[in-house]
Formats: structure tokens, C-alpha cells, sequence
């Protein structure tokens, strides 16, 4: 088994921590919690965890305004509880990804405390500072993520300081050396507490501009939208310079890989097809060196239909470089959950789609049991998001509530309070009840990933696009003789399959009715919003009857 098979085929799921399970009744999950719920994700049959970031922080933006790299934040725990975490995870086959944030810090790091202390201090440089435009005001029109202008001004110094997100969140200057080497050391340091690589956050910012320019009008932009896609982020992401950090970065943690497991890099990239997988880093010697995995957030984005999502893969497939890994995303901790953007019929064949395409798919807390984003009254809001642009649908706390686990108090999250409200469907709507209901959402997920894993041709052969009729996606996974193929009815009455698409010896693995998995007899008609995935084996081998009952 290659070092890389566990990155290539295996399954990511992301925990954010404070929502995931609290072991001390102070309403925040922690990483005690996490790892009394390991046996909960082997069970779901996931190959690694993610972890949100769990640093020191004062929480302005709940962990992403780090104020040490390398420690815990007492909420969460100390070294000693992660590091009996990692041993438990690892026990139990399972890697550990963590959070790696190297755009900015806190305004409360020692770093920046330094920095904003004196023009001549030796860390002057370690941030982002400018003199006030001609005339006063911000050096430049770069906005920030969350609203208002990039830049704050320090009065003590006289100049201003670069943030892309919250003035509590200033950005690093990653053109001076000893910031780059400052933040190589913090990846060693997880690496040699046995973490197995990290997920990347806002990767393609870490570089802005050298000259500072403006950024141009964005000439599709429209009144009411969000602010920040008034102008082009031409000068402050994706500039050239950033593919030699990313190659540094990857030289890191590759010193930590060895012949049993590689460490990997996954990055956070919301880019279009043709920049995002420059990130592989595909060098003159046609060796990748860049991040393993850049994400690809395309199903978040594309409009639900089977010819949309049909291009997409078919796109995704062709620009990516030779021996380069696929990978799917259906949610995160920033955007509206799979089940209430398309409905929780046809989450369930989201599932399906997410788990049989080629590549790495990744899981976030709650999808498995069909969880939805939860409404959050104003003065509950704790996303700072959400305060900076009120109104506009962009919080991020709907999508953040505590996991259910149980019928018992709290869902079984927390003996206190929690700190998000819990769903109003928890105690239906959780765990423990799905895990005794053969056509749960949890059940799904359960045999869609046992059936991958059984697989060879879902959890590590190639990627057939088919031609289907109408609202049907289909596509064929190959390998060694093995020939499965998915067929995925996104509209909403029933559609006949073509016998053309059908493969000899067929096999039903999957269909409405959980009990039925018969050979194939005559047409097969799809119900609406239902997939099935029919296969054959090798002439050699008779057709075997293979997982059944992942029906949508």
C-alpha cells in the first residue's frame, strides 16, 4: 500500500471543535469530547479528522485570531489532552489533521504586540504596515472579508495596519524571511506531536501585492450584494509569488513523511477550475509540489442539476494534472449545509454523488444525519460576520450548532448550556435515533461508505464520464476489470435508463426499497431523486450480489 492511500482513497471528516462534544458541562465542545466520540467515526467508517483550529485565541473570530501557534486554548484543553487524543486516534487507524492559519494572527500574539510597539522594532516588518494615502484615509481600497476597509489605523505609530478579515486579525508579511521560517517551525512542531498534515486556511491570500496597488472595479457587481465583491481582488490573492510559499510549505512537511505515511497538505482555495489546480504545483520536471489536495468547493457552488454537475466533474477531470488527487466537498464551516440547499430528499443523493465520484470527499460534523442550518435569533448572534453585514445571509452560525447526539438533555452535547442553540428537530433528529433506523440518513452514509471501501473501483479506480437522458447523471468507475456504474435521478419524476448504459452481468446495489437488491431484469426505471449504483465483475469471476440499501 502506498504511503499517499490514505489522502488518496480514504474519507476526511471536519469537526469544529466547539460544536462536536463538551466533557466538562461548559456548554463548548473540547478535544476530551472529541475523543470520546472516536469510536462514533469509526463506526462511520472515516479515514481522517479535521480539526478547526483549537489555539489560544481571544475568540474574536472563534479561533481563527491566533494569539500562540503552539499550544491549546484552555477551552478546548491542554498539549497533554491533545496528545492523548492523537495516540487514541492513531490506535484506531485513524490521522489527524489540524487548522494551520498563516494569513494573520491576533492583534493579542506576541508578534503583533511587538510589531505595533515601534516603526523600529525588529517585527516592524513581520506584519503588513503603510502610511495613510495622500491626503489620509487607508493606503489603498482593498476590503476586508468581513466588511470596511483592510486596513486600521494605529495611532500610536502613525501608520496602518493590513487585515483581510477583522482589525483583531492582522495579516502577516509573507515576503520577509523570518516570518516564513517562524511559521515552517510551527507546522514542526504539530508534526512532531504526530499530526499527519493540515488543511490550509485562506491559502491563495497569503501574499499580497509589493506595490499595494488598487484593485480594480468589479464590473458584475450589483447594489445589494456583498461588499466585498465590489472590486477584483487582483493585488491581495493568487498573485505568482505564492506558488514558492506553497512549494516551501510542502517541502516541510514531505521531511515528516516516511514509507508507511505521507503528510499532507490540503488547501482552502475558492478559486476557478484553471487557478485552483495551479495549487498542485505542477513544476518543469512534472513533479507535484504544491499542496496534495487543493479543496475543491465546486459542489457548493454549482447550480443542483444533473448536466451542471455532469460539466463540472467533466471539467474538474480534464484540468487536472497527470497523478494528480481528486476531491469533493459538499460543506463546511462557512456555508449553508448540503441538506438545506437542496432539501433532504435530495441530500441523500448528494451522499451518494460525494462518495462514489473519484477523489477524496470530505464530511463535515452533522451531514451524515441530514443536519440543517438552524435559525439564529439577532441576540444569539455570536458570528462576527453576521454583526459586520446584518441581514445578509452571510452568518455563519446556522451551520455551526452543537452536533445531537441522544434524546437526552442538551442532545446528549453538553450537561450546561450550549453555547449555539441545538436544532429544533434534535430529538428526533440525531445519533442515537438514526442509528436504529435502517433508512436514516446515518444508515446511508454508513453502506455508501462500507461499499466504497469494499469497492476497488469506488475507492480507487478511474472516472467514466456517460452520456443520460433528461435529469439523470451518470458515470462509470473502473478498475482492473471491475466496471460499477452510478446513476443519480435528480429530477422530480421517475426516469427510465437507457439499456445502453446498463453493463453486462448487472448487479442492483442500491434502489428505493432497502430490502431489494435483485439482479437486473428488463429497463430500470428511477424514481425521482433516487440513485443506484449497478456493476460487473471480470469475466473470470461470477457476479457477485454486493451492499444493498443505499437507496435515496
Amino acid at each position: 500500500m502506498s504511503a499517499d492511500t490514505w489522502w488518496r482513497n480514504g474519507i476526511v471528516y471536519q469537526i469544529y471543535p466547539r460544536s462536536f462534544q463538551d466533557s466538562n458541562g461548559d456548554g463548548i465542545g473540547d478535544l476530551d469530547g472529541i475523543r470520546a466520540r472516536l469510536d462514533y467515526l469509526v463506526s462511520l467508517g472515516i479515514d481522517a479528522v479535521w480539526i478547526s483550529p483549537i489555539y489560544p485565541s481571544p475568540m474574536v473570530d472563534f479561533g481563527y485570531d491566533i494569539a500562540d501557534f503552539c499550544d491549546i486554548d484552555p477551552r478546548f484543553g491542554t498539549l497533554d489532552s491533545f496528545d492523548a487524543l492523537v495516540g487514541d486516534a492513531h490506535a484506531r487507524g485513524l490521522k489527524v489533521i489540524l487548522d494551520f492559519v498563516p494569513n494573520h494572527t491576533s492583534d493579542q500574539h506576541a508578534w503583533f504586540v511587538q510589531s505595533r510597539s515601534a516603526r523600529t522594532d525588529p517585527r516592524r516588518d513581520w506584519y503588513l504596515w503603510r502610511d495613510p494615502a495622500r491626503g489620509g484615509g487607508p493606503p489603498n481600497n482593498w476590503i476586508s472579508n468581513f466588511g470596511g476597509p483592510a486596513w486600521t489605523f494605529d495611532p500610536t505609530t502613525g501608520q496602518y495596519y493590513a487585515h483581510s478579515f477583522l482589525k483583531e486579525q492582522p495579516d502577516l508579511n509573507w515576503r520577509n524571511p523570518e516570518v516564513r521560517a517562524a511559521m515552517y517551525e510551527v507546522l514542526r512542531f504539530w508534526l512532531r506531536r504526530g499530526v499527519d498534515g493540515f488543511r490550509v486556511d485562506v491559502l491563495s491570500q497569503i501574499i499580497k501585492d509589493a506595490q499595494f496597488r488598487d484593485n480594480p472595479p468589479n464590473p458584475d457587481f450589483i447594489d445589494g450584494q456583498d461588499p466585498f465583491h465590489r472590486w477584483l481582488m487582483l493585488y491581495n490573492t493568487d498573485l505568482p509569488e505564492v506558488q514558492q510559499i506553497v512549494a516551501e510549505m510542502r517541502r516541510v512537511v514531505d521531511a515528516f513523511s516516511d514509507a508507511r505515511s505521507s503528510r499532507v497538505l490540503i488547501g482552502e482555495l475558492y478559486l476557478p477550475l484553471p487557478r485552483l489546480v495551479a495549487y498542485y504545483g505542477l513544476n518543469a520536471e512534472g513533479v507535484l509540489e504544491g499542496v496534495q489536495l487543493p479543496f475543491n468547493f465546486q459542489l457548493i457552488e454549482t447550480e443542483w442539476q444533473a448536466a451542471r454537475i455532469d460539466r463540472l466533474v467533466r471539467d474538474y477531470e480534464a484540468a487536472l494534472p497527470p497523478d494528480a488527487a481528486p476531491n469533493w466537498v459538499l460543506g463546511n464551516h462557512d456555508k449553508s449545509r448540503i441538506a438545506s440547499r437542496v432539501g433532504p430528499q435530495m441530500a441523500r443523493l448528494a451522499a451518494m454523488l460525494l462518495l462514489t465520484l473519484r477523489g477524496t470527499p470530505t464530511l463535515y460534523y452533522g451531514d451524515e444525519i441530514g443536519m440543517t442550518d438552524v435559525p439564529v435569533p439577532v441576540d444569539e448572534v455570536q458570528d462576527p460576520f453576521e454583526k459586520n453585514k446584518p441581514g445578509m445571509g452571510l452568518g455563519r452560525d446556522p451551520v455551526r450548532t452543537p452536533m445531537p447526539w441522544s434524546t437526552a438533555p442538551h442532545a446528549g452535547f453538553t450537561t450546561g448550556a450550549a453555547w449555539l442553540r441545538l436544532a429544533d428537530d434534535w430529538r428526533t433528529r440525531n445519533v442515537d435515533e438514526q442509528s436504529h433506523d435502517a433508512g436514516s440518513m446515518l444508515a446511508l452514509y454508513r453502506r455508501l461508505i462500507a461499499l466504497r471501501r469494499a469497492q476497488p473501483a469506488l475507492n480507487g479506480g478511474n472516472y467514466e464520464a456517460l452520456e443520460a437522458d433528461g435529469e439523470v447523471l451518470a458515470y462509470a468507475r473502473n478498475v482492473e476489470g471491475q466496471r460499477l456504474v452510478v446513476l443519480l435521478n435528480f429530477g422530480a419524476t421517475p426516469a427510465p435508463i437507457s439499456p445502453a448504459l446498463m453493463p453486462r452481468q448487472p448487479v442492483l446495489l442500491a434502489s428505493t426499497d432497502p430490502a431489494r437488491g435483485e439482479f437486473i431484469e428488463g429497463p430500470l426505471m428511477l424514481a425521482s431523486c433516487e440513485g443506484v449504483v449497478v456493476g460487473t465483475v471480470t469475466d473470470k469471476s461470477p457476479p457477485q450480489a454486493l451492499p444493498v440499501g443505499i437507496s435515496t
